[in-house]
């Protein structure tokens, strides 16, 4: 009986760009005589998988760096929160109880993009009367919609350079138009993703989300458990969600962290909260 073990149990770059065998084996001359930085589907090939790491990690680091960012403020959510504005339109045009029912919880989470927004602006704000670009704080996202476009937005609307790292999906996530022109990039890989939400980040902010929200929260935490990057304030905006989802004092108990893990966390409720904690953390002026 032979074994059902997979080759590979990830999505690679050629199904991604639905490249075929055929183009990778590159018999015909034309392909061959490419240069290798030339050649997508040489660049694609399971044995560039170290190349492509390199290039997704220096794009960004090197642009950003052509910016003058040198520090950014992370902020993750949920992509499905709407504006305040757009809840009350669903709410209009529903027809149906579904839909009523629907639009009633996009109005109540609507707070939650509201408060991005808001703190997105007063980064933004905090930006503006800074002299020095060292001195300034930027927000970064996931750059996609929800409470990413939320934060990207304030900033925006506040007239800040701000910063969306987008990535691959089967259902392909655009970028929100609240990008700074030439800072928004796609990634393939979220590891190296994950390692620009990190390189930059003086402080984490999640507003209520999924799986990718908390995910990214519990990367960051064990990070700094490990000791493998310094500790700084990692903020979760609502309280309630975040202790009814995680039991953090249960796994105290429970043994499996200790107190002193839980001295980055900080439980916020309003955008103003959030920038006050970090503000005291750096003595901001």
């Amino acid at each position: 009986m032979s074994s059902k073990l997979p080759t590979s149990n990830s999505q690679t770059i050629t199904d991604f760009l639905n490249i075929k065998k055929s183009q990778l084996s590159e018999e015909n001359s034309i392909d061959s005589y490419k240069f290798a930085f030339d050649d997508e589907a040489f660049l694609s090939r399971r044995e560039t998988i170290g190349i492509r790491f390199e290039l997704e990690l220096l794009k960004p680091e090197i642009l950003l760096n052509e910016h003058g960012i040198e520090h950014t403020i992370t902020v993750f959510g949920s992509t499905r929160f709407v504006s305040h504005e757009r809840a009350l339109e669903l709410e209009a045009k529903a027809s149906t109880s579904e839909e009523l029912q629907e639009a009633k919880k996009a109005l109540l989470h609507s707070q939650y993009y509201e408060s991005a927004r808001e703190f997105g602006r007063l980064v933004a704000q905090y930006n503006a009367i800074q002299e020095q670009g060292s001195s300034k704080l930027y927000i970064c996202t996931g750059g996609g919609p929800g409470i990413m476009e939320a934060a990207n937005r304030g900033a925006f609307e506040a007239g800040d350079q701000t910063i969306g790292f987008n990535i691959s999906l089967p259902r392909e996530q655009h970028p929100n138009p609240y990008i700074s022109p030439g800072l928004s990039f796609r990634f393939h890989y979220f590891a190296l993703r994950k390692m620009h939400f990190m390189i930059r980040a003086r402080a984490i902010v999640s507003f209520p989300g999924g799986f990718g929200s908390f995910d990214e929260i519990f990367e960051v935490l064990t990070l700094m458990q490990t000791k493998k990057v310094d500790r700084f304030p990692v903020i979760l905006v609502g309280k309630a969600f975040w202790t009814e989802m995680v039991d953090f004092k249960k796994m105290i108990e429970f043994g499996v962290i200790d107190e002193n893990d839980m001295q980055a966390l900080h439980f916020v409720e309003t955008a103003q909260e959030a920038w006050q904690i970090i503000s005291e953390w750096y003595q901001l002026s």
